[in-house]
């Protein structure tokens, strides 16, 4: 399998780890849409990142979407998705905070670096900050109780995906979020980020 993207995106990078995780074979080729935008277009045309392409050739995308399918390639021990159905649901509200994290950083992100400042729209801005803070403030209150991870002894992709958020966030808007505010999100992200998969899919 090939994985397309670059690993300064949260949404290629939890799924490069969930890969390593699960133990599937993959290479991973660091094409940005940004620069390397024509290069994607051969591979994807809609030049959207994470881009996972299969053993088959079959072209995928969504991060969401691209796991799914991974479930049902990984060994039963290495999936990442509780079994249990209420696990399973408190779960998915895990990831779902998580991507909504991801989601208003990178909107803001944007906003800052890729729109000129007269055009910004302050009231935006304000309302885009109030969801990622919420979001943050969420996903704190249910990752309080990991012990040592969330569902038991190994990292599942609510661990991931919680992770890879902070560390988006933290990263690359520093003053939006402050770990003394979250304190398990921020000691399960330090924990995360030193096993062998995280530190395999470094962020760039």
């Amino acid at each position: 399998m090939r994985l397309i993207g670059m690993l300064d995106s949260p949404y290629v990078r939890r799924v490069a780890i969930s890969l390593k995780l699960m133990d599937l074979p993959f290479d991973h080729e660091p094409v940005s849409v940004f620069r390397d935008y024509d290069a994607f277009a051969a591979i994807n045309p809609v030049v959207k990142a994470p881009t996972l392409v299969t053993e088959a050739g079959m072209v995928l995308m969504e991060s969401g979407l691209i796991l799914d399918h991974l479930e049902r390639l990984a060994p039963a021990d290495r999936r990442l998705s509780p079994i249990d159905l209420a696990d399973h649901a408190r779960a998915q509200r895990i990831v779902g905070l998580a991507l909504a994290a991801c989601e208003k950083t990178v909107q803001l992100v944007y906003e800052f670096r890729l729109r000129p400042q007269d055009k910004q729209h302050q009231p935006w801005i304000d309302r885009v900050r109030g969801q990622l803070a919420e979001a943050c403030r969420l996903l704190e209150a249910e990752v309080a109780p990991a012990t040592p991870w969330l569902f038991g002894a190994r990292p599942l992709q609510a661990d991931v995906t919680a992770a890879v958020a902070w560390s988006f966030t933290a990263s690359v808007l520093p003053d939006a979020i402050a770990a003394s505010d979250h304190p398990a999100l921020a000691d399960l992200t330090r924990r995360a980020e030193d096993l062998p998969a995280f530190l395999g899919a470094a962020m760039a």
